[in-house]
């Protein structure tokens, strides 16, 4: 018995993601959406974008301390490991059979890293695109090497 190909197109940035798969006639819908709260939030929303302060070692003097980490960047890795962990849950839930993950490299780094064994064994392909803002009736021309006729058990 031939198993039916269940691609999931996972496509994402620091803020947004969705799950497309391909319907009967190979057009592309968007099953699910993500988008992260923080995505549109100023620094200073997020904590504190003041730099902190520390007194020279020799003196009286102060001096500015660089943070150590950039709120926008902890608020965008966040969510994609957030991302992450839905398209191991959606694995689990029997819903695809091939993933593709779309995103722009550093994003694409962190949900590789994020999937588990099971799921990062399904993955087939990536794509270091951000196609997050692209409608579904214009992603084929982007993801046709993945979007193959589906064949159904006789």
């Amino acid at each position: 018995m031939v198993q039916q190909r269940v691609p999931c197109f996972v496509i994402a940035d620091g803020g947004h993601a969705r799950f497309v798969y391909p319907a009967e006639d190979n057009a592309l819908h968007t099953r699910q959406h993500f988008d992260s709260s923080h995505v549109h939030d100023k620094s200073h929303d997020l904590g504190s974008d003041r730099p902190g302060r520390s007194f020279e070692s020799s003196g009286v003097s102060r001096h500015a301390i660089a943070p150590k980490h950039d709120p926008h960047e902890m608020a965008k890795t966040k969510f994609e490991h957030f991302v992450a962990g839905k398209v191991c849950d959606a694995f689990e839930a029997h819903e695809f059979n091939e993933l593709i993950l779309v995103a722009p490299s550093h994003v694409l780094q962190t949900l590789k890293d994020g999937l588990n064994g099971p799921t990062a064994a399904k993955l087939v392909g990536t794509l270091q695109k951000d196609l997050t803002k692209v409608p579904d009736g214009e992603l084929y021309p982007h993801l046709k090497e993945w979007v193959r006729p589906t064949h159904r058990a006789a």
